[in-house]
C-alpha cells in the first residue's frame, strides 16, 4: 500500500485524519467518518491499520468493513 502525498511534495496526510473530513458526506464512507468522530477512541492521526484495529474493537458489521475498504481507496487515490 502507498500513502498518498500532498501535491505540493508534504507529508502525508493520515488516514484517520482524512476520513474525519469525510464527515457529512452521504454513502457509507459519511457515515463511517461520522460514526469515527463521534468516538474518542477513533485514532484520529492513525494509519489505515489503526483504523481497522479501531474497528475491531467495535466489533464492525459487514457494511463497515466495506466502508472502510471504499475509504482507503479514496484516500489513496486523493
Amino acid at each position: 500500500m502507498t500513502i498518498p502525498h500532498d501535491h505540493d511534495g508534504a507529508e502525508p496526510q493520515p488516514f484517520g485524519q482524512w476520513l474525519l473530513q469525510q464527515r457529512g458526506q452521504g454513502g457509507f464512507i459519511g457515515q463511517l467518518a461520522n460514526s469515527a468522530a463521534a468516538d474518542r477512541t477513533f485514532p484520529k492521526a492513525g494509519t489505515y491499520e489503526d483504523a481497522r484495529k479501531w474497528m475491531q474493537a467495535q466489533r464492525a458489521s459487514g457494511d463497515d468493513w466495506e466502508a472502510l475498504e471504499d475509504a482507503e481507496r479514496a484516500w489513496l487515490a486523493a
